[in-house]
């Protein structure tokens, strides 16, 4: 039987529909280097989306592949709870000296959804801890997203995605999109009447910084996280930022906060942590809220919170390899023209008449299609377009996955401009042969 036949009797894939997927023959990927990947045939691809916006620096990377190798000479894991080992503490130290100031406690833990859980019910907990315990709301952002774990998807703003489990959840309040067209001061007025109506019973604003990864790339006007921020601070409610799609260079700095100066009371980061390779996730957090559960004795707090695989040696040595190649090949430096580049293509599908809008943080992008450009009209729902678009472009030899009518290009960061230039030529050509067919 092969792999494909395998598949199909025995596998059950994420956000896919299953009916569809087992009358399909599934692309089997067995190789992968640099920004390319293999099939079971032999047929090279480009990985035009970064394996799920997790791979940073290509596959197979020699100095993290080294990295696990060494590692895997000496353990392969041991457990966080009640025992340390060196590479936990370097990295956490690592990670406190890249955050943005004030951020000096990492609590590890495996991927995006569990950063947000650690950073909600620390939150949460930090409140009783201050004697403010009607402190229990959280305000998110229409059109957010933050994972698939309950209390994650409490906080998110997709109907698609969360509509489902929305009775098993927390209530959470939401804010305008600001990445649907509004100006800065009418999203920042829209936040700010929430934190009006709501501050003394909020205990944390969580967003992800200027751009909403999955639920469209959708950026924001620049000054709303800084604005958000300073709304936080005035109405006495923390403020978490989600950077597990956009830390770690993906938007040219290596974290989004970055950009507009802003260093939040707790931050989560995962995907390209390791720079692809293990699953691995941390939450951040100052001081004054770390301090908060460790009083003096004789009173006695505890954050009831940990995972298996927390702090795993294997993706704690993949994360310092990872960090170290950003070092050593000045992967932030070399950015901007990539970046440049990128937007100069991006105008010629800006001028196709079934492209609605193109959007651009750093190298986080996304084409929305239209049936017409003009009146923004969609395309009906069971026509599948962004699918059909990216289906095509796998076909010329670029993988990339849509969201909704969407197509997202997330290159990984190692991508020379030649290839890059390639890339976008592939999505350009099947963008033009599927939306412009006759």
């Amino acid at each position: 039987m092969s792999a494909g036949d395998k598949d199909r009797q025995y596998l059950w894939h994420p956000f896919t529909q299953m009916a569809e997927w087992m009358q399909s023959d599934p692309l089997v990927i067995v190789r992968g280097e640099g920004v390319f990947l293999w099939d079971e045939q032999g047929r090279r691809y480009y990985d035009g989306n970064s394996s799920l916006w997790v791979n940073v620096h290509g596959h197979r990377h020699p100095h993290i592949d080294a990295a696990i190798r060494e590692q895997l000479g000496r353990i392969e894991h041991s457990t966080m709870l009640g025992l340390t080992h060196p590479l936990a503490a370097e990295l956490a130290e690592r990670l406190a000296g890249i955050a943005p100031p004030g951020l000096e406690r990492v609590f590890f833990s495996d991927n995006g959804s569990t950063a947000v859980e650690v950073a909600l019910k620390v939150a949460y907990q930090y409140w009783r801890h201050r004697d403010r315990p009607e402190k229990t709301r959280f305000i998110a952002l229409e059109e957010g997203y933050h994972g698939d774990t309950l209390g994650a998807v409490s906080v998110g703003g997709m109907g698609l995605f969360h509509s489902a489990f929305r009775s098993l959840c927390f209530d959470a309040v939401l804010a305008p999109c600001p990445g649907r067209g509004l100006g800065l001061e009418e999203a920042l007025a829209g936040m700010e009447r929430l934190l009006r109506e709501h501050g003394d019973e909020t205990a944390a604003v969580i967003m992800e910084p200027l751009i909403q990864g999955a639920g469209g790339m959708l950026t924001a006007p620049a000054g709303y996280l800084a604005g958000v921020a300073e709304l936080c601070r005035r109405y006495d409610a923390l403020l978490i930022v989600d950077e597990v799609a956009t830390g770690f260079g993906r938007t040219g700095t290596m974290f989004a906060c970055e950009r507009e100066g802003v260093s939040p009371d707790l931050m989560c980061v995962a995907k390209g942590l390791t720079g692809g390779y293990l699953p691995l996730a941390a939450t951040l957090t100052t001081a004054k809220v770390f301090e908060a559960f460790v009083p003096s004795a004789p009173e006695r707090r505890v954050f009831h919170h940990g995972h298996s695989y927390t702090g795993n040696p294997l993706g704690c040595a993949a994360a310092l390899a990872s960090l170290e190649v950003f070092d050593r090949e000045r992967v932030i430096e070399g950015l901007p023209p990539k970046i440049e580049l990128v937007r100069r293509r991006l105008g010629d599908f800006a001028e196709r008449p079934h492209v609605r809008e193109t959007r651009q943080c750093g190298l986080m992008v996304g084409i929305e299609l239209a049936r017409d450009r003009d009146s923004g009209e969609p395309y009906p729902q069971e026509e599948l377009m962004g699918a059909r678009v990216c289906r095509r472009s796998t076909e010329l030899g670029m993988i990339t996955r849509p969201l909704g009518d969407v197509v997202v290009f997330m290159p990984p960061l190692c991508s020379s401009e030649e290839e890059l230039t390639e890339m976008l030529d592939l999505l350009h050509q099947a963008l033009i042969e599927v939306t412009e067919a006759p």
